[in-house]
């Protein structure tokens, strides 16, 4: 039903629509959809990547397209949207080295997987995507699996997989044309080193929004995760460097800055500057603002560092939404020591509730692992009262999955498949009224909303956007019944409906800048 653009010509993100209140986690979860043969999108070319002159010497494998063409490339993204902006990164390389979009991946002389680790249902996709990207491909056509699990699993990826042309780590990301040459096929190249793309030039996505890296790594030691084992320690981007991407970013069309890093408020403290979010967000605001900056959105908020002047300058500044994604995991103390998180369900009930009687619209978000070794059902119990004490905007549940060289995988007190099940149902049994209560209560309230339109319903041919309440690829949608306009306008809007997660919400005509067709 839903058209919602994003990604760079060349470049495909797997993952499912928006989904209901106990859906995908925002903050950890991957995005996991099905077998990676219904992923394939039709053919569709937007010429070449914007933003990224392309290089004038000769590709490595440009002789593989024949004398008459340059080489084409197709990057298909699964994971987080960490991983959504290192393909971003990936395409801009590829662009620059001489190589153009391909149309779909069955096109393309080089197919590029960027892959996800974070959990066993994430590698499992990953595979199948490869297995089904390698099936398809046309004859001649180089498979290259990169990302999570080509650098966490690297010579026994490369191993299992035969598909494959070469498995490329973080270290080979922002070159892969010149990775790709005839001996490195015969040599089966493995990672070596680490090394994020976090400097590199980037396209511009076709939507008016974008996800914007501001530090790579954590310095956190989560019992239940692995990202620290083959991301590497925090690495925060310099202000500069991060206000220059963003602006090259606005300039290109995009209204809505998404701020990810995976301990995002612990932004520059690896430099010596802890704190360093408030500024950038105070610079982004007063240097952007002006030229078409309308949303900076923040996520994957680890909830100890939510609190002022954080809390405060997102609350002041005028491009700085009111959108608190918050990293809470459980809401049992005890449960949470052993995770070795911080906070308790009375502390997150205080921070939430502190912002709220400071801006009641503020909205919420969070993700939470259910099964951990050692829980029990008390402390389920704990996680209940919270969801129902909270009242969370948004929730997503997903079952523990033990990982290789995390201390939880070594934990006592398993939690069995079925009640881990059951307990999940528990969860959206509590969080789903929630969730779609907040947007009834929109409803029956005729709500006036700002609408940034990054979308067209493709059975209505209507509008489609988010308000601040709304992550893209997170959360629902609003629908603007009847209204046509054009990406990255701002409509002024009255919900009038509700379709579980997404709103029906028609314009209002005024003679304002908020509504542009």
């Amino acid at each position: 039903m839903r058209h919602l653009v994003h990604e760079a010509p060349g470049t495909y993100r797997a993952g499912a629509p928006p989904v209901a209140a106990g859906g995908v986690p925002a903050a950890e979860a991957p995005l996991v959809v099905g077998r990676a043969a219904a992923l394939m999108p039709e053919c569709e070319n937007d010429g070449e990547a914007r933003g990224v002159p392309a290089h004038e010497a000769t590709s490595n494998i440009e002789a593989m397209a024949g004398p008459s063409t340059r080489a084409r490339y197709w990057v298909e993204t699964l994971g987080c949207p960490k991983n959504a902006v290192d393909s971003d990164k990936v395409a801009a390389s590829l662009v620059a080295d001489g190589l153009e979009p391909a149309e779909c991946a069955d096109d393309a002389d080089l197919v590029v997987v960027n892959t996800c680790a974070f959990v066993e249902a994430a590698r499992r996709e990953s595979i199948d995507t490869v297995l089904a990207l390698g099936g398809a491909r046309k004859d001649g056509a180089k498979l290259v699996v990169t990302g999570c699990m080509a650098e966490r699993y690297g010579d026994e990826l490369a191993a299992a997989l035969p598909e494959a042309d070469a498995v490329v780590g973080f270290a080979g990301e922002g070159s892969l044309s010149s990775q790709i040459a005839p001996v490195t096929f015969r040599s089966r190249r493995t990672p070596t080193g680490v090394r994020d793309l976090l400097e590199l030039p980037r396209a511009t996505p076709r939507a008016p929004w974008a996800y914007l890296k501001v530090a790579e790594g954590c310095d956190r030691a989560c019992a239940f995760c692995a990202i620290p084992s083959f991301r590497g320690a925090q690495r925060s981007r310099r202000p500069d460097a991060i206000v220059d991407e963003a602006r090259a970013l606005v300039a290109g069309g995009v209204s809505e800055l998404v701020l990810v890093a995976q301990d995002l408020a612990w932004y520059g403290r690896d430099i010596g500057e802890p704190g360093s979010l408030v500024p950038l967000l105070r610079r982004l605001d007063d240097e952007l603002g002006s030229e078409g900056l309308r949303r900076v959105r923040l996520l994957y908020l680890y909830p100890s560092e939510v609190h002022d002047p954080l809390v405060a300058t997102m609350l002041e500044l005028d491009t700085v939404v009111p959108y608190f994604d918050l990293s809470l995991q459980h809401a049992d103390r005890s449960l949470l020591k052993r995770m070795k998180r911080w906070g308790s369900g009375e502390r997150f009930v205080e921070i939430i509730e502190g912002i709220r009687a400071q801006e009641p619209d503020a909205t919420f978000r969070s993700s939470f692992i259910v099964g951990f070794p050692g829980e029990t059902e008390a402390a389920h119990d704990t996680l209940l009262r919270f969801l129902d004490t909270a009242r969370l905007d948004w929730a997503g549940f997903f079952p523990f999955s033990p990982e290789d060289g995390t201390s939880a995988a070594a934990l006592d007190g398993p939690v069995p498949d079925a009640l881990m099940r059951e307990w999940l149902r528990e969860c959206d049994e509590v969080q789903d009224p929630i969730t779609q209560g907040a947007r009834d209560a929109l409803v029956r309230a005729g709500a006036e909303v700002e609408v940034l339109v990054d979308g067209v319903d493709d059975d209505t041919g209507d509008a489609l956007g988010r308000t601040h309440r709304e992550a893209p690829e997170i959360d629902g949608v609003v629908r603007l019944e009847g209204a046509r306009a054009r990406l990255g306008s701002v409509v002024l809007a009255k919900v009038v409906g509700a379709l579980g997660p997404d709103l029906v919400a028609t314009p209002i005509p005024v003679c304002s800048d908020l509504v542009s067709a």
